[in-house]
Order: structure tokens, then C-alpha cells, then sequence
């Protein structure tokens, strides 16, 4: 009895003697891989899509040579409209957006900071793009994906102050700045961690905007929505059919077409000829000389 009860002791110690197999963790990418990871976030990121979507579009305006000169989304807007904006919109945030939502998935041990270096280079490819000779957009529909993909909730109420103060005012570049200091004020009390990057993020911001700012202080910063006018008296049309007779971009009435209506009693529809109703007056005539007396 004793001799199997010692087997089966010793058969558990073995078992627990053996090797246990180890779980190695999934391979991450390594640096070289990230290196080019970088190159291609900034060859995605410079791709001018304000450029490319208006020339597939068939617009003969070249958003380089019109409005503020600016290939971004604002500057389409401006030129064509938030129709033909909205694609152009979506996709800068998205080339600022994604870059950085697939650092984090690919390089989690290097979160925040890959992160963050990510989030500059694709920031940088949109301002200085390769395809328009190191020139490019301000930056802030990019820098906004990458603030969302990094601290979201700042960032979605940095977005709703943007839209607010460009309603108000009428001016992309006073709400891109007061969005940017908005977006300080929020990380810094909702995620303070991520505000090394915030900070930087918006003296980027600032530095792109440095003309805009010259042109406002000189009054000559162009506005792309007309500005929501609280309380005041409406101006402008205010008739529906003023509308209509408007020229292009609201200017003065183009000269319309109209119809002359006719009375079919009047002589011309008759095929009479009409009376002189405006004749030029008869010359006046002189008068008579008086007769000459006979002197016999």
C-alpha cells in the first residue's frame, strides 16, 4: 500500500518539475519599421486633397490662385462652397486621424509619446507637402484628427467653440485660434497628460496663421460664411423675387429679358401705322415783313 502512494507522489512532483511553456508575447514592429512608418505619414499627410478633389471636379479655379491662396477646406468653401468642401474636410482630418490611430495599435509600448511624434509629422506633411514644393494648408482640420485620436473630448468641444465662433464672425482664422486655446484650456483640466502635445500642437496652429493675423489687424482678413447678425434689422434681400434678380455672389440685378405686352387694340398690332404721339415741334417760322407804302 505504501509503495504506490509514494508513485504517485513522486509522479505529481515531476509534473510540477517540468518546464511550463512560456507565452511569448505577439512580435511588435520593429524601429525600422517605424522609421518608415513616418516616411509614409508624411507623404499621405501632404497629399493636397483641396487640390485634387476640385481639379476632379472639373473646377477651372485653382485654389492656389483664388480666395486667400490657401489649398485646404476653408479655402474651398470659400470659393465653392461647403458641398464641395465637406470631402475635402473629411479627408484632412482623417490623414491626421488615422496615422495616429495605428501608431497606438502597432507601437502600444511606445504610447504616448510615438503617438505624439506621429502626430507632428502628419501635421507637418500637411503644411509643408511634398507635392506643392514644401507648402501647404494651415493645418488645422489635420491637427484636429490627431488631437481626436489622442484626447477626443477636448477636442470634440474644441470643434463645437470652432463652429460657433465661425458663425459668429464669419472668419476661419479667429476661430482656428480661439478653437486652439480652447483646446489648451480643455486638456488641461480634462487630460493634463497629453498637454505637452496640445501645447505644441497649437503654437503650430499659431505659427501657420501668422499672415492671417497681419491681415486682421489691418482689416483685410476675408470672411468664408456670412456672420450670424444677432438682434439686428435684416439687410440685404427682402423680397423672395429680389433673390432672382440678384447677379452673382448677391452683386448688383443682372439686366433680365421681359416680355413687352401688347394691347391687340393698339395700332401696331393693327399693322397701322402708329400716330406720332412724340413728334419733334415744326420749326418756328419768322414772321411776315410789313408791306412796303407806294409813295405816289
Amino acid at each position: 500500500m505504501g509503495a504506490p502512494g509514494r508513485a504517485s507522489v513522486c509522479a505529481v512532483q515531476e509534473a510540477h518539475a517540468r518546464p511550463r511553456p512560456t507565452i511569448l508575447p505577439p512580435p511588435r514592429p520593429p524601429v525600422t519599421s517605424a522609421a518608415f512608418f513616418l516616411v509614409w505619414v508624411y507623404i499621405v499627410a501632404g497629399i493636397p486633397f483641396a487640390v485634387v478633389h476640385t481639379t476632379l471636379a472639373g473646377m477651372d479655379t485653382d485654389v492656389r490662385a483664388a480666395g486667400s491662396g490657401n489649398p485646404g477646406a476653408t479655402n474651398v468653401a470659400r470659393l465653392f462652397g461647403w458641398r464641395m468642401a465637406a470631402p475635402v474636410l473629411a479627408a484632412d482630418i482623417g490623414k491626421g486621424f488615422v496615422p495616429v490611430v495605428l501608431a497606438r495599435l502597432l507601437w502600444p509600448d511606445w504610447d504616448p509619446w510615438f503617438a505624439w511624434v506621429v502626430a507632428g509629422v502628419a501635421f507637418s506633411g500637411h503644411c509643408w507637402s511634398m507635392w506643392l514644393e514644401f507648402r501647404g494648408g494651415k493645418g488645422v482640420a489635420t491637427a484636429a484628427g490627431t488631437a481626436l485620436a489622442i484626447t477626443p473630448l477636448p477636442t470634440l468641444l474644441a470643434a463645437l467653440l470652432w463652429v460657433l465662433t465661425l458663425g459668429a464672425l464669419g472668419r476661419s482664422s479667429v476661430a482656428s485660434l480661439t478653437a486652439a486655446l480652447a483646446l489648451v484650456a480643455g486638456v488641461s483640466w480634462l487630460d493634463p497628460r497629453t498637454l505637452p502635445y496640445v501645447v505644441l500642437l497649437a503654437a503650430g496652429i499659431a505659427w501657420t496663421h501668422v499672415a492671417n493675423v497681419r491681415r486682421l489687424l489691418r482689416g483685410e482678413e476675408k470672411t468664408i460664411v456670412r456672420p450670424v447678425r444677432w438682434g439686428r434689422p435684416r439687410e440685404g434681400v427682402e423680397r423672395p423675387e429680389a433673390a432672382l434678380e440678384q447677379g452673382p455672389g448677391g452683386g448688383a440685378p443682372a439686366t433680365q429679358w421681359k416680355e413687352r405686352r401688347h394691347d391687340p387694340l393698339e395700332p401696331t398690332d393693327l399693322g397701322l401705322e402708329p400716330a406720332l404721339t412724340s413728334a419733334a415741334p415744326a420749326p418756328a417760322q419768322p414772321d411776315p415783313a410789313p408791306p412796303i407804302a407806294d409813295p405816289g
